[in-house]
């Protein structure tokens, strides 16, 4: 129970980071430099009880190979910080897409001269394009005329471009499709 007349356990408990703060700060194993919350995976974060914690993530990929890992550095996070009941369980719906990367979380991507999917816009008539050419920016010298390499890259949400402006090749972030 905290005290509400002391001013201490007052700025403590202000500046104590809570149970989603803590899930959403995770870094990606694959991705260090963003974290569960810039991919957009947290689905859910329930406190059970007073030392008892439920995350239900959403994984990048159905075949994801980080999930072991990211449940583990999630559940260790979680600890780290004072829950010690902690359970963290996948789920599909609603399933994940490059949609759910954050503005922040595309930032850094690109910033690491990895193209972040290109933004889909909601609401209204869609052009629906009869090919499989997807637009994506360079993340170098921002052009937009691209070459797909390969739609295999270092991780399965990932494909390996080329820009036709400045030649480099670079990874990308699969596109929803």
């Amino acid at each position: 129970m905290m005290n509400m007349h002391n001013p201490a356990a007052l700025e403590e408990a202000a500046i104590e980071p809570t149970a989603v703060d803590v899930v959403r700060s995770v870094p990606d194993p694959e991705m260090p430099y963003l974290t569960l919350g810039d991919l957009g995976v947290v689905v859910e974060v329930t406190a059970d009880a007073p030392d008892s914690v439920h995350v239900r993530l959403t994984p990048t990929y159905l075949g994801c190979p980080a999930t072991e890992v990211i449940a583990r550095d999630v559940e260790s996070a979680l600890r780290d910080v004072g829950w010690r009941h902690v359970a963290v369980e996948y789920c599909f719906d609603p399933p994940w897409t490059p949609d759910r990367i954050t503005p922040e979380g595309r930032r850094k991507l690109a910033a690491e001269g990895v193209a972040p999917p290109p933004a889909r816009t909601t609401g209204g008539p869609v052009l629906v394009q009869l090919t499989t050419a997807t637009r994506v920016t360079c993340p170098r010298c921002g052009a937009e005329e691209t070459l797909l390499l390969s739609a295999f890259g270092a991780t399965p949400c990932q494909e390996l471009r080329r820009c036709g402006s400045c030649g480099e090749p670079f990874p990308a972030i699969k596109a929803a499709r």
